[in-house]
């Protein structure tokens, strides 16, 4: 808001808008808003929450429909939806045609270097379509007349962009130093060449081996396994390095609606946290490994028993 100068006359569009979250700090501050969100269930939360919201899918038939009702955007948003769109073209078609005239767009999704580099391979799963890189993104906003003006490295999903996009047509934004730095970065590591993905198809089968001689081993060891989390991040992991029940007993997850369930495709039964101390496991799987500092620290107790904490990525780390 303080950078781009959107206030009460301001009208801001959120795309996948899920339950109202983020625009539910600018209805705070009186700014005018609308959430664009496919999933009816999810829609009416944020109705709820006061913050009007639109039951459809985002291209450039909606895209139209609201610009001819007089309704395009000082400020669209999107987060976490750019890798889960399926006709891109359409997507981005879409926000040239809802954007005003000297509109910003600012959109974040998780970063392919990033991606890559931390050989976070179990991130990629069946709900995202595309993986960016910013040299790809770039490509494909200028095929519609949207220029990248900045971009923000964030720490978000073990690493996102933030890009800032403008009409190409709108001089008063120049093109920030941290773009360029970036593009450069990109074209050095490689992304714009084939062999460099081979060598992570290489990469992501040698974790899978190295994931596996821990678990031999320590099931030769007569060590009791279990996991925390049931994320989707988890199950690709699982699936692909084909760890089931005879090598993790089940894993825990706090979220109440998982208990009693499995995860697909391994059949690891999930439960609710208190399992680890009914269990006593000798080792944790951490799963969801971005929030690894938060639940290390929270079930610190397994020290009590000697139990360890096991990190899968990067690579295979013990943690005491």
């Amino acid at each position: 808001m303080e950078r781009f100068g959107i206030g009460e006359k301001s009208f801001v569009v959120e795309l996948a808008s899920n339950d109202g979250y983020l625009l539910q700090y600018f209805v705070e501050k009186r700014v005018p808003v609308l959430g664009i969100e496919p999933a009816a269930n999810v829609a009416a939360v944020a109705v709820k929450k006061g913050v009007p919201s639109l039951v459809k899918f985002f291209g450039r038939e909606t895209a139209r429909e609201l610009a001819v009702a007089g309704k395009q955007a000082d400020l669209l948003l999107g987060n976490n939806v750019l890798a889960q769109v399926p006709d891109l073209n359409d997507f981005v078609a879409g926000m040239k045609i809802l954007l005003k005239p000297s509109g910003v767009i600012t959109m974040e999704f998780p970063h392919l270097q990033q991606l890559m580099e931390e050989n976070q391979f179990d991130t990629i799963y069946h709900e995202h379509f595309s993986y960016f890189s910013f040299l790809t993104v770039e490509k494909i906003f200028a095929e519609h007349g949207i220029t990248l003006f900045d971009v923000e490295e964030l720490p978000t999903h073990g690493g996102s962009l933030r890009i800032y996009g403008r009409h190409a047509e709108d001089s008063s934004k120049p093109v920030a130093e941290r773009v360029r730095s970036l593009r450069a970065r990109e074209e050095a590591a490689g992304t714009t060449r084939l062999e460099t993905y081979s060598r992570f198809a290489e990469q992501v089968k040698e974790t899978k081996r190295k994931l596996l001689e821990f678990l031999i081993s320590a099931k030769r060891n007569g060590k009791k396994i279990a996991g925390y989390g049931a994320p989707g991040k988890g199950n690709t992991l699982l699936n692909y390095c084909a760890i089931r029940t005879d090598f993790l007993d089940y894993t825990v997850d706090r979220n109440p609606y998982k208990h009693g369930r499995f995860l697909p495709g391994t059949h690891v039964p999930i439960f609710p946290p208190d399992r680890i101390r009914e269990t006593k496991p000798d080792f944790l799987l951490i799963l969801p490994w971005n929030l690894k500092d938060e639940i290390i620290k929270q079930n610190a107790f397994i020290r009590e028993w000697g139990g360890k904490f096991v990190v899968p990525i990067p690579e295979v780390q013990v943690h005491e």
